[in-house]
């Protein structure tokens, strides 16, 4: 007699269930009030083809708050945040062969994918259909995925990023998300090369990164901000060439048709057609926030001067690692403020009113303490 779905489901689950035997200490959201608390979870045992970690840092990153107070409504409970994740190999499956135990690596925003599609061969997993996010998605087996916000990992090799030794863990570990979300649409809309001039809309989490790329690449860089204080920091501590007040009429209008391409890091809802202004033709502005409410932009700052409006999400692994390596060789890290884990509730709280400069970072390695 032919087993019934149901049958087959209580199976696999039994069989997630008996792989799922190794522990880990964790800060988990039960609820959408995204109130972080200690919790106990399981992870798998290693794989043939895993990598498992020993996390020492996960940065925050504004998902992370996004997702633990269920904005984008599609969480599920209890959630373990993080997927900017460093630490060291503890373990590897015998079909491992890039990394080997004691190997310091990362983790960033996806564990899996279908592996086998046009996007996955051509290198870009994060446009696979079949993405698995590191946290608050369902996994092969049928279970949750969970986070950073913990002591341990277990991935499969394919998305695991090896650091190079110039790369500090706790300063490389917010590139994972952040390095990749900016260095990707600047590689692949030609906003790399020497001479050219990009604007970067926000100093914030994503824009200080995004300016320290440019300058890598030898660009000139306009950061353009609607917060005049962020001027001095802009161009004396992180070597942007010019800055623009968005809300400053003349200086708006002095940067008119000057940059060749603009990359939009910002979450909040602003009117466009100013920034589009701004581009030489033949221009791109690159959409990396996230803003809740629809865009809205007039077809003629478009089409006149042959504009284009583009976005992009992170980046796949073999732009990812080769990201790392530039940081690394370029000296390209974030700026961040390294928290306990009994500090992470206060941290989301000063970063839902950009408090911080510019990106949390947990010490998991000395301060996550089991719940047990």
């Amino acid at each position: 007699m032919a087993p019934t779905a149901a049958a087959e489901a209580t199976a696999a689950a039994a069989g997630a269930q008996q792989q799922h035997t190794g522990k880990a200490a964790a800060l988990a959201a039960r609820d959408a009030s995204g109130h972080l608390a200690p919790l106990t979870i399981t992870r798998r045992s290693t794989g043939d083809d895993d990598v498992a970690i020993k996390i020492l840092y996960c940065g925050i990153c504004h998902s992370d708050l996004h997702s633990i107070k269920n904005d984008w409504h599609n969480a599920m409970y209890p959630m373990v945040p993080g997927h900017e994740i460093a630490g060291v190999v503890m373990e590897v499956g015998k079909n491992v062969t890039k990394f080997k135990a004691g190997d310091r690596v990362g983790v960033g925003c996806m564990v899996n994918s279908c592996q086998s599609c046009d996007s996955c061969n051509d290198g870009f997993e994060n446009n696979c259909t079949g993405i698995i996010f590191t946290y608050n998605s369902i996994d092969r087996d049928g279970t949750v995925t969970y986070g950073g916000y913990s002591s341990n990992v277990v991935v499969h090799q394919r998305f695991v990023v090896q650091f190079p030794d110039a790369m500090p863990l706790d300063q490389g570990a917010p590139l994972l998300c952040a390095g990749i979300t900016v260095y990707s649409p600047m590689k692949y809309h030609g906003l790399n090369m020497p001479g050219k001039h990009v604007g970067v809309v926000g100093l914030g989490g994503l824009g200080h990164v995004a300016v320290k790329f440019a300058k890598a690449f030898g660009m000139k860089v306009t950061v353009i901000s609607s917060s005049h204080a962020k001027r001095q920091e802009a161009l004396e501590r992180l070597g942007a060439d010019a800055f623009v007040v968005s809300k400053n009429p003349d200086e708006m209008k002095a940067a008119v048709a000057t940059m060749d391409g603009i990359i939009n890091t910002v979450s909040a809802n602003i009117p466009l057609a100013p920034f589009m202004s701004l581009l030489k033709p033949n221009g791109k502005m690159i959409m990396v926030g996230l803003p809740e409410k629809t865009l809205e932009i007039p077809p003629f700052d478009l089409i006149m001067g042959n504009k284009a409006l583009a976005g992009t999400c992170i980046g796949g692994l073999r732009d990812t690692q080769e990201m790392i390596d530039v940081a690394a060789k370029h000296g390209v890290t974030a700026d961040i403020e390294v928290v306990g884990a009994d500090y992470v509730n206060t941290a989301m709280e000063r970063l839902a009113k950009a408090d911080v400069r510019y990106r949390f970072v947990i010490d998991i390695g000395n301060t996550l303490k089991s719940s047990e």
